[in-house]
């Protein structure tokens, strides 16, 4: 893999003035709120029904996280933002997710792949924060690490079953590694950046398995982490927000 190209932090940057504490919970909950909303999507579209249930209780599993980190977000930071502001109350550019989860479903071999690249790196990220000096962090994290034992198992199996499947969903599997690894670099930047060599080892092992090669092209995009995010971001902020944004302040 190539080295990433990170971008710069201009004026007006995410993250800017914010203690860094709360700028790295903000990054782990904006990652799993928009994953959960990509995995949402997928909800009665599924190939089968069993896939349908699977993937929306991976959803909500990456909601719960978000939520749990945005409300720890808001209790370090002091000023009274709630999980409902941070989710809802910020524009596009104030996200600080990866690239890699705010990418289109596509077909279902796009989302597995997509699943497995982040799975392998949440496997090494909550491992590491479950040992975290902030407690209420630690323990979030222990919580997410079970869970995520379940999504890198259901993602790695399929992601087997895809690339050393039939031609057809071979050719599909290998679309998206190739769609994909671009958007894998960023993950390793800041903080995360000792995954890198844990991370890689694993994914070319999944890959070997699966059949399915290395893209050779070393390009890699960031931005996500400073709030440069692709054309698809806007959009799905668009339709998660509309009804908190059509009717300020609504409570049930």
């Amino acid at each position: 893999m190539g080295d990433p190209v990170v971008s710069g932090a201009p004026q007006g940057t995410p993250g800017l003035g914010l203690d860094p504490v709360v700028t790295r919970l903000l990054n782990h909950a904006d990652d799993n709120m928009v994953l959960a909303q990509r995995l949402g999507e997928w909800i009665s579209n599924a190939p089968e029904l069993e896939l349908d249930i699977a993937i929306g209780n991976i959803a909500l599993d990456h909601l719960g996280v978000a939520r749990s980190l945005y409300t720890h977000a808001g209790a370090v930071e002091g000023r009274g933002r709630t999980e409902d502001e941070f989710a809802m109350r910020r524009s596009e550019r104030e996200f600080t997710n990866l690239l890699l989860v705010e990418q289109p479903n596509g077909d279902f071999a796009h989302t597995i792949v997509r699943q497995a690249f982040f799975d392998l790196y949440q496997q090494l990220l909550w491992a590491d924060l479950a040992k975290d000096g902030d407690e209420t962090l630690a323990g979030i994290a222990a919580r997410a690490a079970k869970e995520n034992a379940y999504h890198h198992e259901f993602s790695g199996n399929w992601l087997v079953r895809l690339g050393d499947g039939t031609e057809e969903s071979h050719v599909r599997a290998q679309k998206a590694v190739d769609r994909l690894w671009m958007f894998t670099g960023e993950m390793f930047q800041h903080e995360t950046a000792g995954y890198r060599g844990r991370w890689e080892a694993a994914a070319d092992d999944l890959l070997a398995e699966a059949t399915l090669t290395v893209p050779e092209d070393p390009y890699q995009k960031s931005g996500g982490r400073v709030g440069f995010h692709t054309e698809h971001l806007g959009f799905l902020v668009a339709e998660m927000q509309w009804m908190q944004r059509s009717y300020p302040g609504m409570e049930w």
